[in-house]
């Protein structure tokens, strides 16, 4: 049954990578990381809308160079907000019909194995919410502006937060009826009172966020050609 919308936040200015636009465009062995992200998703038998949600600047540079690759892939293009928050909340308020499901993937997490999609998904559709993340593994240390360390966290229940994460239609849009911010979706969720399930991800599941991050990125796409 096609009932997932999937929206995919690409409007971010990348200012951490410090590329002069915006990351989405860089080549990741040799295509664009947005184009990789939006293929995990394409031609899935679940999924019934794509949303790839860009700036207001960058929007008619992919309509005109990418159309005919965001037609085969039957992504629309949304203009999004100034925040991450905001960039969902636009792509929310034209979600298909058809979805009963929302589907959330940073557009910079472009090495996902598709069973990894499959876990996230069928265990949300069994608890209403889910997400992929992963165990921290490393002693966490709180650092105040100086980068002197203030405290020592706990790591024995920390896991770093990854996308996809799924939701049920009417819970991530209660979510988002208020004007708050929040760096991924479940945080939104999690106010509401709701639980949201954690599927064990994998580390090689890279945001792009620096240019060392691209780097590993071309080193783990080989090791994920076996789960395509």
């Amino acid at each position: 049954m096609k009932d997932v919308s999937v929206i995919i936040p690409a409007a971010g200015a990348g200012r951490r990578f410090g590329a002069t636009h915006n990351k989405i465009f860089l080549p990741l062995a040799g295509e664009p990381i947005f184009l990789r992200s939006l293929r995990l998703f394409a031609g899935r038998q679940d999924v019934c809308q794509a949303q790839l949600v860009v700036s207001a600047e960058d929007h008619d540079r992919l309509l005109n160079q990418y159309s005919q690759e965001l037609e085969q892939l039957g992504a629309e293009v949304t203009v999004g907000g100034a925040t991450r928050s905001r960039s969902v909340r636009n792509a929310l308020a034209r979600l298909s019909r058809e979805a009963r499901w929302v589907c959330v993937h940073d557009a910079v997490r472009p090495c996902v194995a598709p069973h990894w999609v499959d876990a996230v998904l069928t265990q949300a559709r069994l608890t209403g919410a889910a997400i992929l993340a992963y165990p921290v593994h490393g002693t966490l240390k709180l650092v105040d502006e100086k980068r002197l360390i203030t405290r020592t966290l706990p790591r024995q229940a920390a896991w770093e937060a990854q996308t996809p994460q799924v939701f049920l239609r009417e819970l991530i849009l209660r979510a988002y009826e208020s004007d708050r911010e929040a760096t991924d979706d479940a945080h939104l969720v999690e106010q509401l009172g709701q639980p949201v399930s954690v599927v064990l991800g994998d580390p090689r599941n890279i945001k792009i966020t620096t240019p060392r991050d691209l780097e590993l990125a071309e080193a783990v796409l080989p090791s994920l050609a076996s789960h395509t």
